[in-house]
């Protein structure tokens, strides 16, 4: 990219840049990605000192491991096409203490991501605000780009959507309203039949899972409202969504239902369960999504495994 800060704003106009659908509607193969989730540069701390709401004064820790997640990553071969961050970039609330240091710091290690491999952000409650509002949502933008969008990867059709809009957006009802409008057209244009060519796979990317192991699970902090889950599931099914990614759980979680499947990946950053700070490696082929949750041990120390290399090798 011409300019460093690039690297973190090539979403805008809903689209994004080089990653687009003039470029890369055609299915060229099997590829691979990585899906990522919660460096939540402060948590660690925070958690530690048993102030989430207040805490997260230091970030070192969250530092290192996501630089430790960008040396894997950069040895993969063959290379991933992108990596996505599924929101929770940083801890710190818009507006707080420690924002711009916990921003700053995020940037400056993904700034040593291979140049080949786009990073994709996602945002998250902690980027935006549980209730977020105009304001927030601009300043989310202004530093890591376009809130929700779409992007093309290898004829697959790629959705980045803001959950927050979906949770509480009785502060932006307005944005909400201008984030369906724009999903109704990409979920129909997706299903329709004269769109040609089809996208091979059409897949979803959100902070908030829809649900963690059931959709008739009963409304959670860490899942979507049961009206709204019903209705965004219906209408992905119909749209042909083979699979939503999230995260915001800090374990892996999810399932496949009906055809659908939902996966929930644990964080770079803070673990709230048994799972190890990690990255999921995903496997497109023509007919499947194939992931799998790896510890950063263990990608760094044996990269992708056998079984995965040769489905991208079919």
């Amino acid at each position: 990219m011409a300019e460093s800060e690039d690297l973190f704003l090539r979403a805008k106009h809903r689209t994004f840049s080089g990653l687009t659908e003039d470029a890369e509607r055609e299915w060229t193969g099997p590829f691979c990605f990585i899906q990522a989730a919660d460096p939540q540069l402060g948590l660690m701390k925070a958690w530690k000192d048993g102030d989430c709401d207040g805490g997260g004064d230091e970030w070192a820790e969250e530092v290192e491991l996501t630089k430790q997640a960008v040396e894997a990553i950069n040895r993969l071969r063959p290379r991933p096409r992108f990596i996505v961050l599924c929101g929770d970039l940083v801890h710190a609330m818009p507006d707080t203490p420690f924002r711009a240091g916990q921003e700053r710091d995020l940037k400056e290690a993904l700034r040593g991501t291979d140049p080949s491999i786009p990073l994709v952000f996602v945002s998250g409650n902690h980027d935006l605000g549980n209730t977020p509002t105009p304001s927030t949502v601009q300043q989310y933008c202004s530093a890591w780009g376009d809130d929700y969008f779409s992007f093309w990867v290898g004829g697959v059709l790629c959705l980045v959507l803001n959950s927050q809009l979906f949770y509480d957006a009785s502060a932006c009802p307005q944005l909400k309203a201008a984030q369906e409008t724009w999903l109704e057209e990409q979920l129909s244009r997706a299903s329709c039949s004269s769109t040609e060519p089809k996208p091979k796979h059409v897949l979803v990317f959100q902070h908030i899972p829809l649900y963690l192991k059931s959709p008739e699970e009963e409304d959670d902090y860490f899942n979507l409202q049961t009206a709204v889950r019903h209705d965004l599931l219906d209408r992905f099914k119909k749209a042909g969504v083979k699979a939503v990614f999230s995260g915001h759980y800090h374990r892996n979680a999810g399932g496949l239902h009906d055809g659908l499947d939902m996966v929930v990946s644990s964080a770079i950053g803070c673990q709230l369960g048994e799972d190890i700070h990690g990255v999921r490696l995903v496997v497109v082929t023509a007919d499947d999504i194939v992931h799998r949750y790896l510890s950063l041990e263990q990608i760094s120390g044996r990269g992708m495994d056998e079984d995965l290399r040769k489905l991208l090798q079919a």
